[in-house]
């Protein structure tokens, strides 16, 4: 198929289809007209890049689950590269979940103070 068959496939643009092609993450392959074609399995990888964008990754960070596809793993996420960037990536989630933890209870006490004063603001304004 050709770039404009494979964005609209694959939900993207021949531009996002160009940028990935010059990070290496999409293969540039070229048929006799000099066109760019691609087949099945290059639609895959743009699944799978997309996929893992939608949870969080970066588009560095899809490089080692793209080259487990091309080495013929299903999924792409078999190979050892992928696993410690998806071990990496929980890190960075349980790391966040705690700093998301800590503000929600400063803002829990900030809260409970709050409902403890009076209704009346200090300006002279209403209570809600």
């Amino acid at each position: 198929m050709r770039i404009g068959e494979l964005a609209a496939r694959a939900g993207t643009t021949t531009r996002t289809l160009r940028y990935y092609e010059s990070r290496g993450l999409l293969p540039a392959r070229r048929g006799s007209n000099g066109y760019r074609t691609y087949d099945e399995d290059d639609l895959q990888l743009l699944r799978q890049i997309r996929t893992l964008q939608d949870f969080g990754f970066d588009l560095e960070e899809t490089r080692p689950f793209v080259e487990c596809l091309r080495a013929g793993h299903p999924e792409g996420d078999e190979c050892p590269a992928s696993i410690a960037v998806y071990r990496r990536k929980l890190d960075e989630l349980d790391a966040l979940i705690g700093e998301l933890r800590a503000v929600r209870a400063k803002i829990g006490v900030r809260l409970a103070l709050a409902e403890g004063e009076s209704p009346l603001c200090e300006l002279g304004g209403q209570g809600l």
